[in-house]
């Protein structure tokens, strides 16, 4: 390496992990964009993404093109290495388990078969989640660097602790963190554990979507992110403020399942009756809809489902759209005028009702909220498929994505 490229390389050694980021969420696609996000020199940027080439995370396009709305010399294509490492990714939720493997730019190199059951033993099922992972690790021969679990429930922070597993039968309190580390060293999966320790990733599967869909999907460039869903069962809610995840002062922020929007309706697992858990999840719109659940598949695809198919044809599916988005909209235009947010996502459930009767739907949240009436927030369907998986990787890139040097290193 001669003198110059190394006094570049140094100079521009501390940018190495925000430009990763930059060519990560899609916002640097060229170097000479990436120039401009860095504030550096071309030269310096040109040695940055050079580097970043090297370790195998990101690719230069050798042939440069015109970056849009420029002009002047082509400046070369960035993009996320689509052979590079990979990070194993998995979710717990009520109906069974998935892992995955996830490359830099929520890209899903691989996705082992949904199991159906969820034991009440945690050990167990993360032992078998981890046990898949290693599967795809070992089929595909992909390098992988972290790894990082979504479990429908808050996670304490720093303990690393399921406080309110509620629709699983696992205790609260369970130290998901520290079984999911021993069961990623149990495994030994090169690159990521020792014999005896390795550093797994865990927080609740709402707040990880939110994430994947701010860096990734549909919340791309909000300042201020709502994210609600439903999934297998229960509501979950996260927020994104100036661009970063609020989890509150230990994890445990935006537990929106458990706002009350008909007090008179179901009891809830939390000890309150007709919270968003338990009136517009998949559950209660089967019974509105007047359709006894089967075991067949998961009640949130027996929902999806029923929307999907009959929703034009049977007045009792429209009604019950016509009901659960009453209360969602209720529901949401509280947060609304609590938090402003300048954007609103939906996922699960959530999002098929919203692609139902999203008029009626952005009617109600408009019509009880003030922000509403004031100027129209913007309700949009989540976009990624297994978002919560994806920002599980999330979890697991963001020592790579702070320090790729170091990271890789260790």
């Amino acid at each position: 390496m001669t003198p110059t490229r190394t006094s570049k390389l140094e100079r521009g050694r501390s940018a190495l992990g925000p430009a990763l980021e930059l060519v990560h969420t899609g916002r640097a696609p060229t170097r000479a964009v990436l120039t401009a996000e860095l504030g550096v020199t071309r030269a310096t940027a040109g040695a940055v993404a050079a580097e970043l080439e090297t370790l195998g995370l990101i690719t230069v396009d050798s042939s440069p093109g015109a970056a849009s709305g420029t002009q002047g010399r082509p400046s070369h294509r960035l993009s996320v290495n689509g052979d590079g490492p990979v990070v194993l990714a998995a979710q717990v939720h009520a109906d069974g388990f998935r892992a995955a493997l996830v490359g830099l730019g929520g890209r899903l190199v691989a996705t082992a078969p949904g199991a159906g059951t969820a034991s009440a033993d945690p050990a167990h099922v993360l032992r078998e989640v981890v046990e898949a992972g290693a599967g795809l690790l070992k089929d595909t021969g992909r390098r992988c660097v972290g790894a990082g679990l979504a479990v429908p429930s808050a996670v304490a922070e720093p303990e690393g602790t399921a406080l309110n597993p509620l629709h699983l039968a696992w205790e609260a309190g369970a130290p998901v963190r520290e079984i999911f580390s021993r069961s990623l060293a149990r495994a030994r999966i090169p690159g990521i554990s020792g014999e005896t320790t390795a550093r797994g990733y865990a927080a609740n599967d709402i707040n990880l979507a939110a994430l994947a869909e701010h860096r990734h999907g549909a919340g791309r460039g909000a300042e201020h992110l709502l994210v609600v869903g439903t999934g297998h069962r229960g509501v979950g809610g996260a927020l994104v403020l100036d661009g970063r995840l609020h989890t509150g002062s230990s994890g445990l922020a935006l537990e929106v399942g458990h706002l009350t929007v008909d007090p008179g309706g179901r009891p809830c697992h939390c000890g309150s009756r007709g919270c968003l858990d338990v009136e517009t999840d998949p559950l209660a719109f089967l019974e509105a809809a007047g359709r006894e659940p089967g075991p067949e598949v998961s009640l949130l695809k027996q929902a999806k489902e029923l929307i999907g198919t009959e929703y034009g044809s049977d007045p009792a599916v429209r009604t019950a759209v016509h009901t659960l988005n009453d209360r969602l909209g209720l529901g949401l235009a509280g947060l609304v005028n609590i938090l402003n947010p300048d954007r609103i996502i939906l996922g699960g459930l959530h999002r098929a009702l919203l692609e139902a009767e999203g008029e009626h739907l952005r009617a109600v949240i408009a019509d009880r909220s003030l922000w509403g009436r004031s100027g129209s927030v913007p309700v949009l369907p989540s976009s990624l498929t297994h978002n919560s998986l994806v920002g599980a990787a999330e979890l697991a890139w963001q020592p790579v994505l702070d320090d790729p040097l170091g990271a890789l290193a260790a």
